[in-house]
């Protein structure tokens, strides 16, 4: 596939086979990203592990100290005191049993991260199936199953972000939008890149952080130095 005028003329300000510093690399993205729309920067780490293993998995989550940039829409799945205190905390949709069949009839997904408390969990359970491919399974470990479904809204709303692996062992997330600029982009960064190390697991052999970039929704992947990052 061939890519466009843009995308060739950003490519030419880095160079290929280098492995940058986060701070260079952070200006490099922000130098790069030319579409007309304020572009997502996304971290994207292959890790030497097996996530075919359970001693393997690498999962967490972590608040963003300057946010994602997006207006984060969040379903609550709770009962009564949970509820309300879940609608006040700034939830979009707060419901139990007429939301999992919202989703499950009407295939509907307007939200992008969902909550239980953990008395509602066999309710979200049926749905499982359709809620986990999407990655919007709620998930103890996410912090998305919890009693203090106001907490997890509000951290939500504050640029809270789940990490996980994907098949093929790579971790996508967003660290910010290019307006924030370097400084803020590499605030995020060191937070969620200090989650992933930490988050190693004991069973991982050899090199953990095979391969990290970073690059804006449409300009160029650009490497760094991982070995620096775990030194």
């Amino acid at each position: 596939m061939k890519k466009g005028k843009k995308y060739q003329e950003a490519s030419k300000l880095i160079e290929r086979g280098k492995l940058y510093d986060p701070d260079e690399a952070l200006q490099l993205v922000c130098k790069t990203a030319s579409a007309k729309f304020d572009e997502t920067v996304e971290l994207h780490a292959k890790l030497g592990v097996d996530s075919r293993h359970a001693d393997q998995q690498v999962r967490g989550a972590v608040v963003l100290p300057n946010g994602t940039g997006k207006n984060v829409k969040v379903l609550v799945f709770a009962r009564d005191d949970k509820a309300e205190a879940a609608k006040a905390a700034g939830a979009d949709y707060v419901g139990a049993e007429d939301m999992a069949q919202k989703i499950q009839t009407e295939n509907w997904f307007d939200f992008d991260v969902a909550i239980a408390s953990p008395d509602m969990m066999g309710v979200v359970g049926r749905i499982g199936r359709i809620l986990g491919p999407k990655g919007l399974m709620p998930n103890p470990k996410a912090g998305t199953v919890t009693p203090d479904v106001a907490k997890a809204v509000e951290e939500a709303k504050a640029g809270k972000i789940e990490y996980r692996l994907d098949k093929a062992n790579i971790i996508h997330c967003p660290i910010g939008k290019v307006s924030f600029g370097p400084e803020k982009l590499n605030e995020n960064f060191k937070v969620l890149m200090s989650a992933i190390i930490k988050a190693k697991p004991a069973a991982a052999k050899g090199m953990y952080l095979r391969s990290v970039t970073i690059a804006s929704t449409m300009g160029p992947g650009i490497k760094i130095a991982g070995n620096k990052l775990e030194a």
